[in-house]
């Protein structure tokens, strides 16, 4: 096997350094070796949006870009996805393995005793103004969840994080759905022990005045599916907003309220709606060569194209794609869909997008799904934010587990104006 390292010369000095290879990766800290001058104190690496950092070793997701392949634990997306139960594949993301049979049970019976929330809560909910975002109430009360749950501070007991995670998987979409009737100025509606994941979802934000709400079967699945293919995607924007708070040992709950609140900005949780916004402003299919030629000609932004980490078809998008005709023979199919379509096959077929690698991506078609599914776009990052609860949880529960883990604190470099005197005010100006 060829040596596992690589030699850098400081051609301010002369010197030459060998760091060791780990999987392919440098130790950032190695090169505080590495010092030009006497007073210095070393190299370090900069990359402000960590385009080339790795930040944290996983177990937990696998994307290879290039190839538009996304695992969980080991498993394709594409079979979790058309085989899975949400709950199933959220115990896997969690503790490694698919359930067995009681194990699935017990989960199951754990996570739906966990969904009430303290009447509080409601309370809490109700101080907003009527046509507050549904976002920053779910930031909100998700932070509050602390005070309910004192023993949450303990997150060095795995028993103890083991509870909160099961709290915070069935409480998330009770909070979610509070959020919206509130929204709505709708009474609230308490979770219902008898349905599936989703179905619950579902019914707490729909049910009127009948004595029992039911879901129609392929929304439920639609939604189901969804929220898997939502599940995790490695060291986003959210899950590593996860992992800082998480460093210094905060409470899970103010750590999810920390992940939410990166979620919800436009270039992470609210890109579909983003996408939405585009194909409504683009108006019919034949305005979209004019749109397309705006793009190309530095006017405008296309919008669901592109990912940092995928080259290639995002896979969560064929899924979507496919799921998105389910949804439409009973919905209606979306207007929006058919200036979406031509879009796609225009920008597939160019070579401007094709030799930037420009592909749909996850949002491309969920928002298209989720807005003929009867939810307002303001609700997309919250829908986002329920199932992403898991990977999130999963994420802090193995920093935690890590014997070498430490506070996250990286370094900067200064550009600021050297050391100078102070001047008091009556000399200033």
């Amino acid at each position: 096997m060829a040596d596992q390292s690589i030699t850098i010369t400081d051609n301010r000095t002369g010197a030459s350094y060998t760091l060791p290879l780990i999987d392919g990766a440098v130790d950032a800290t190695l090169l505080e070796r590495i010092h030009g001058l006497e007073a210095d104190h070393g190299v370090f690496s900069l990359d402000p949006a960590l385009e080339n950092t790795a930040v944290a070793r996983s177990t937990i997701t696998y994307i290879d870009g290039d190839r538009g392949i996304l695992r969980y634990r080991g498993y394709n997306i594409e079979d979790l996805a058309k085989r899975g139960d949400f709950l199933e594949v959220a115990y896997l993301v969690l503790y490694g393995e698919l359930p067995s049979a009681s194990q699935l049970e017990a989960w199951i019976y754990d996570i739906k005793h966990h969904t009430m929330v303290h009447e509080n809560v409601k309370q809490f909910i109700e101080g907003f103004r009527h046509d507050a975002h549904p976002m920053p109430m779910l930031v909100s009360s998700l932070a509050a969840l602390a005070t309910f749950y004192p023993d949450s501070r303990e997150v060095t007991d795995p028993a103890v994080r083991d509870l909160q995670i099961r709290r915070s998987i069935a409480k998330v979409p009770t909070l979610a759905a509070y959020a919206y009737r509130h929204s709505q100025g709708l009474f609230y509606v308490y979770p219902d022990n008898d349905l599936s994941f989703a179905a619950n979802f579902l019914t707490m934000l729909w049910k009127r005045v009948e004595p029992r709400y039911a879901p129609n079967p392929v929304l439920e699945r639609a939604l189901n599916t969804l929220f898997i293919l939502h599940m995790d995607h490695e060291q986003n924007c959210g899950t590593y907003a996860m992992r800082v708070a998480g460093s210094s040992l905060a409470d899970p709950y103010s750590c999810l309220a920390a992940a939410s609140a990166a979620l919800s900005g436009p270039l992470h949780g609210g890109a579909n709606e983003a996408v939405l916004r585009m194909l409504t402003s683009i108006g019919s299919k034949a305005r979209v060569p004019e749109f397309v030629r705006s793009v190309i000609e530095g006017h405008g932004r296309l919008m669901g194209f592109g990912h940092r980490v995928y080259k290639n078809y995002d896979p969560r998008a064929r899924i979507i794609k496919e799921l998105a005709d389910e949804v439409f023979a009973v919905t209606g199919t979306n207007p929006l869909l058919e200036i979406a379509l031509e879009l796609e096959h225009i920008a597939l077929s160019d070579e401007y997008f094709i030799s930037r690698k420009l592909y749909p991506n996850v949002d491309f078609y969920s928002g298209l799904i989720y807005q003929s599914m009867g939810f307002p776009i303001d609700m997309f990052p919250v829908l986002f934010a329920i199932p992403r609860t898991v990977g999130w949880l999963a994420h802090w529960n193995e920093m935690l587990s890590d014997p070498h883990h430490r506070i996250v604190r990286p370094r900067q470099v200064y550009e600021g104006v050297g050391e100078r005197p102070f001047v008091p005010l009556e000399r200033r100006g």
